[in-house]
């Protein structure tokens, strides 16, 4: 006789989610012929967004609300960057990744200033090429925030002289390659 009639109950279930878990990729070290960095980053607001398509793990197509198109900053080498973080709790069976990107403008201008204050007010989406040239989009599903920044003008004339953004967000997944074909459509 069993102290707790639902254990095989128990069991399957468990046995049921493992399943869905499973791990499937073998991965062997490459040579390390990567660089950290950023060249471009491109954005839009989220609501501006009418459909993705995906296909394991890569972005196929966009489709944006006519009219709309992804605005483009260039990046100066070695300043701005992409991150996320995986965030989990085994007790309660959690886990999501926190995105972030980091922009770095020089220079204070009126054009820059004018457009930070939209920034702000947005809930974004963000496609990054890196200096890999690898296309990864970001706040795919809940968007990114701009929610903290600096604006310096600096104090040794070696010092920046601009702006540095820092968009957040939360999502369920890592954020999915963006295939290069896409990348034409962005501004069209």
């Amino acid at each position: 006789k069993t102290l707790f009639p639902y254990t095989t109950l128990f069991r399957s279930t468990i046995n049921q989610i493992m399943s869905t878990c499973a791990l499937t990729t073998d991965y062997t070290f490459a040579c390390d012929a990567g660089v950290g960095g950023n060249k471009t980053f491109w954005l839009i607001e989220h609501e501006n967004i009418e459909s993705l398509t995906e296909s394991s793990g890569t972005i196929t197509a966009i489709t944006k609300v006519a009219g709309k198109v992804f605005r483009k900053y260039d990046l100066v080498m070695e300043t701005s960057s992409t991150d996320e973080a995986i965030t989990g709790d085994r007790q309660a069976g959690t886990s999501f990744f926190a995105q972030t990107a980091v922009i770095v403008i020089n220079r204070q201008q009126v054009l820059v200033r004018n457009e930070l204050k939209v920034l702000a007010k947005n809930n974004l989406m963000l496609i990054a090429l890196d200096s890999n040239g690898d296309y990864r989009l970001y706040g795919r599903e809940y968007g990114l925030r701009l929610l903290t920044g600096n604006i310096t003008s600096g104090t040794a004339w070696s010092d920046r002289n601009g702006y540095v953004f820092n968009l957040t967000g939360k999502e369920k997944e890592p954020a999915p390659f963006v295939e290069s074909s896409v990348i034409a459509t962005l501004q069209t």
